[in-house]
């Protein structure tokens, strides 16, 4: 019975591992530079397939345009780039890692993330609600 559930985990690993698909993606998808020198950037680690991932989707596209310049918002498909899992200690997805002006990881958080709690850390971290542009209108 053991060797019977070992096999059927061993397969179902075997058959994660040769998904053509994402060998093909990973070379479209070049890994950005993280954390972005000089910037708060906050890394979503996912995969485009996850449903939790999927639900996170709409907003990094959301604060990535509204943090523009001013904090870096990146995602990194997992199972498009499977180095980056073992880069990061990835133990499940989506994470989110945090990282102040410095580099330095300031938090890290597991599972779907809202968006007020990720502004919370921005602003924790000191970056800006607003472009200064907006602010001397």
């Amino acid at each position: 019975m053991k060797r019977l559930v070992f096999v059927n985990l061993l397969f179902l690993f075997m058959l994660l591992l040769q998904n053509p698909a994402a060998s093909q993606d990973a070379a479209e998808e070049p890994v950005p530079q993280v954390p972005t020198p000089g910037m708060v950037t906050m890394l979503d680690l996912g995969a485009h397939k996850c449903i939790p991932c999927k639900m996170m989707a709409p907003v990094i596209q959301e604060l990535q345009k509204e943090y523009q310049g001013r904090a870096s918002v990146i995602f990194i498909d997992v199972w498009q780039n499977r180095e980056e899992g073992a880069k990061y200690n990835l133990r499940a997805i989506p994470t989110q890692i945090f990282y102040d002006k410095t580099g330095k990881e300031v938090s890290r958080h597991v599972g779907y993330m809202d968006k007020n709690s990720i502004v919370a850390i921005f602003d924790k971290l000191g970056v800006p609600k607003t472009k200064a542009s907006d602010n001397a209108q």
